[in-house]
């Protein structure tokens, strides 16, 4: 797909910080496929994710995703063109962890094109936070768990506000129930896969979050959906 029309397309507000969060599923709803998101994709579902990825300020990802997926350091694109002109060039990966079980060693921090930021909590081991420190940029937000709304505008006062969700269901689930929500990418993949596997957001009832189509587009089977919040401005 022609990246004009995708800059035009996924274009975040002119102002304010705002977060959109881009998942798959299944047709039956599954977020993943033995265990892992990738099996659910396309080509044109990684093209759009890394032009998602080129719009962003910071690129927020939970810790067992990272685990799980074997995420690497975002690499620059040439097919970014200049959307990225006065910022570096990739967006820093933000990784929540309340226990900073993490490979400090993988690439994903040691090749990292942009110093990764970690935001954790108060309550993380002491020794796994010295060496987290050595790594990355750290924010403590919160006492016992990493609290996503003050990590959230923590990030915003530091300049990232145009911030992009990959999740997993977990960290979704949170930044919904915390009214962060203001913009959901969902790619319907044309597969049944049945299974165990989570919804794209894994966590306690929310009361009311509704959203309003924002676009839809087809491609090879896929539907790619953008849903904005009710009551959001995007403007």
């Amino acid at each position: 797909m022609d990246g004009s029309r995708l800059a035009e397309m996924y274009a975040y507000p002119r102002t304010g910080p705002w977060l959109r969060a881009n998942m798959v599923t299944s047709l039956d709803g599954a977020a993943s496929y033995e265990g892992k998101v990738s099996p659910l994709g396309s080509e044109v579902d990684q093209q759009v994710l890394s032009f998602l990825r080129g719009l962003a300020d910071v690129v927020i990802v939970g810790a067992n995703t990272i685990r799980v997926e074997g995420y690497g350091p975002i690499p620059p694109q040439d097919s970014w063109g200049d959307i990225r002109k006065g910022r570096p060039p990739a967006p820093p990966l933000a990784i929540v962890s309340a226990r900073l079980d993490l490979d400090f060693d993988a690439p994903v921090f040691a090749d990292a094109y942009v110093r990764p930021i970690l935001i954790t909590c108060a309550s993380a081991p002491e020794e796994r936070l010295k060496v987290a420190e050595r790594r990355a940029d750290v924010l403590v937000c919160g006492d016992l768990i990493a609290d996503i709304g003050t990590a959230l505008d923590a990030l915003a006062e530091r300049g990232f506000t145009r911030q992009l969700s990959e999740g997993g269901p977990r960290l979704l689930a949170e930044i919904a129930a915390a009214g962060r929500l203001d913009e959901l990418c969902l790619t319907l993949s044309p597969r049944i896969v049945a299974g165990n596997g989570p919804r794209i957001a894994n966590g306690p009832l929310i009361e009311d979050l509704s959203m309003r189509l924002g676009h839809v587009f087809e491609e090879d089977g896929f539907l790619f959906t953008r849903y904005v919040r009710e009551d959001a401005h995007n403007g």
